[in-house]
């Protein structure tokens, strides 16, 4: 198999709908595959296990762990994602802190015409810029 770097969010029990909601963000977005718990897996069977997407060509894996952990996601690692309008960084920003967080609201701070960085509703961080 081929070396590759893949973007691996890993959820409990809103990896689905996480997913569904970010390919909906980007023009061009797309699910390639779903994976669901098989009967003696440790998911319930039929549940979402894993889902393969595309942002922008960038691959990413949104998994739902059947295990509870004492960690979830921190804004120290994010997706940056460079908009190819500011309607578009407006647009996606505002869906995206719906039930989030900002952490840095939509402004110009010096490095470019137009950024935020926000943790969404499910505590993904995402930074987003238009130059």
């Amino acid at each position: 198999m081929p070396r590759s770097v893949t973007t691996f969010l890993m959820f409990d029990g809103a990896a689905e709908a996480a997913m569904n909601f970010y390919v909906s963000l980007f023009e061009g977005a797309v699910v390639k595959g779903v994976e669901r718990w098989a009967a003696g897996e440790p998911g319930n069977e039929g549940a979402f296990k894993r889902g393969f997407f595309s942002i922008a060509g960038h691959e990413l894996v949104a998994f739902d762990s059947p295990a509870k952990h004492a960690f979830t996601f921190t804004p120290s690692v994010s997706l940056f994602v460079q908009c190819s309008s500011e309607a578009e960084l407006d647009a996606v920003y505002a869906k995206l802190a719906e039930g989030g967080q900002a952490l840095m609201p939509l402004g110009s701070y010096g490095f470019s015409k137009k950024f935020g960085w926000l943790n969404d509703r499910f505590g993904v961080s995402w930074q987003l810029n238009f130059d």
